[in-house]
């Protein structure tokens, strides 16, 4: 009986997508010497040391579930190479504002694994932050080329319900339906625990004080070091480069773009507590900046009436006073799923559904053993920013893993046959288009077995 194919976060085209940012820009940034061509596409080339690198990359975020010949991989780039090409032949333009965006995001998503965007520059041997973002730009405009020749071709494409239907059958006829992993919708009721108004007069006069002692002479890095509570002030000086588009807090980089050179802004406050800032450079749209953070104390009389608050509507809750929803709209202090029911978001997709088998460890503990419509006990916790709150979670939705049900699943199904429909779409498109593109295939791969007709691709 042929396999089933298990629906998860990696799929050899997800895992593919992703490398093609984590592989390509760190090719670049470490000007890896060419050993040879592989393919040329218009104007765009594939190297051989390319090929190495992107193999490498799916078999090691796929844990080795996921294996990949140099010809399979050769092909995968030949076709990003194609959409690429032809995104420009077609005058298909993206934005700066668009490809920030992913700049940002894919910083973001390196420094969750590295653990700071300093080990990323130093991973990747760039020079600095611009450097990086400089080498991000470019890899994230040709993917957004990408996508939007994709959507070009695609975008009169849809199925019907029959169409559904037939996709669905035909899977089950062969043995195929796909196994959906287990999934979980969650939300959750924060309630923060609040310095009092005596604590936060205190910090901004420790902070008024600290200002006042740099202006007369002190080192402000000096200060920051004993002082701060960002830990990140004793990388590179101290000092961080600030964009508009950068995921800096919205109150930071407002400050930071207010002030004059050489100029320390007087204390003002964010959701990671209080900061005096010094503004060292002015480098077109970036400021480069060094802070001092302090944090106001939360006595533990405060940390328990919070708790004992929290427990308090959540019984109201299970004893039917309030609706849960009703207890988010009116206590909870998350402004991001205060208005949505207390839903808690996915940070790596957006949405709503959570793959158990990988989410957070801590956070699997705690919600591994709900059933649908129970809660978790109210449990202490810290953010980002170093803030203190008390939550509970709700567990909203729980599917377990099971194979493929039409009617259950459908939603699923229907963006299965969907893609797969987009999919034989683009391929009709590409063996069209290869026709009529320029490509020179390298000699050591001219005896690949190739789903398309690369091979005959002739200049025109």
């Amino acid at each position: 009986m042929p396999q089933r194919t298990i629906i998860s976060k990696y799929t050899k085209q997800l895992l593919i997508a992703l490398v093609f940012i984590a592989t390509t820009f760190q090719a670049a940034a470490q000007k890896i010497k060419i050993d040879g061509v592989a393919v040329v596409i218009g104007k765009n080339i594939v190297l051989d040391s390319d090929i190495a690198k992107f193999k490498q990359e799916v078999e090691l975020r796929s844990e080795g579930k996921i294996t990949i010949s140099d010809c399979e991989m050769l092909e995968e780039l030949m076709q990003q190479k194609l959409l690429s090409h032809h995104a420009v032949v077609d005058s298909v333009t993206v934005s700066d504002a668009e490809v920030n965006q992913k700049v940002e995001r894919s910083i973001q998503f390196f420094t969750q694994e590295y653990g700071s965007v300093d080990k990323v520059i130093a991973a990747y041997g760039f020079n600095d932050l611009d450097d990086l973002k400089g080498e991000l730009y470019n890899v994230q405009k040709e993917n957004a080329l990408v996508e939007q020749e994709q959507l070009k071709i695609t975008e009169k494409i849809d199925v019907t319900p029959e169409e559904v239907r037939l996709y669905f059958n035909g899977l089950k006829e062969k043995g195929e339906l796909p196994e959906f992993t287990a999934e979980i919708e969650l939300a959750q009721i924060v309630m923060n625990a609040e310095p009092t108004t005596e604590e936060n007069n205190k910090i901004v006069s420790e902070l008024n004080e600290i200002r006042q002692a740099i202006l007369d002479g002190a080192s402000f890095r000096m200060k920051a070091i004993i002082n701060s509570k960002d830990p990140g002030v004793t990388q590179n000086g101290g000092k961080m480069q600030v964009t508009k588009e950068s995921s800096f807090i919205k109150e930071f980089k407002e400050v930071s773009f207010s002030l004059e050179k050489d100029e320390i802004s007087k204390p003002f406050k964010t959701l990671f507590g209080y900061h005096i800032i010094q503004l060292h450079e002015i480098k077109g749209n970036t400021r480069v900046v060094s802070h001092i953070l302090m944090q106001p104390e939360i006595p533990e009389d405060r940390l328990k009436e919070t708790q004992l608050k929290l427990e308090e509507i959540k019984r109201d809750i299970q004893e039917g006073k309030l609706t849960f929803a009703e207890a988010v709209k009116k206590y909870s202090d998350e402004k991001a799923s205060k208005n949505n029911g207390g839903i808690v978001l996915n940070p790596y997709t957006g949405e709503s559904k959570f793959d158990l088998t990988r989410m957070d460890p801590a956070m699997y503990a705690r919600v591994n053993d709900l059933q649908q419509g129970e809660f978790t006990d109210v449990f202490y916790d810290e953010a980002r920013g170093g803030e203190k709150m008390y939550k509970f979670i709700l567990m909203k939705e729980r599917t377990d893993t099971h194979t493929a049900e039409l009617v259950n699943d459908y939603v699923k199904i229907q963006e299965l046959a969907l893609k797969k429909k987009k999919e034989e779409t683009i391929e009709k498109w590409s063996k069209e288009k290869i026709k009529d593109t320029y490509i020179k295939l390298g000699d050591d791969y001219k005896e690949c077995a190739f789903k398309k007709n690369w091979k005959k691709a002739t200049s025109k």
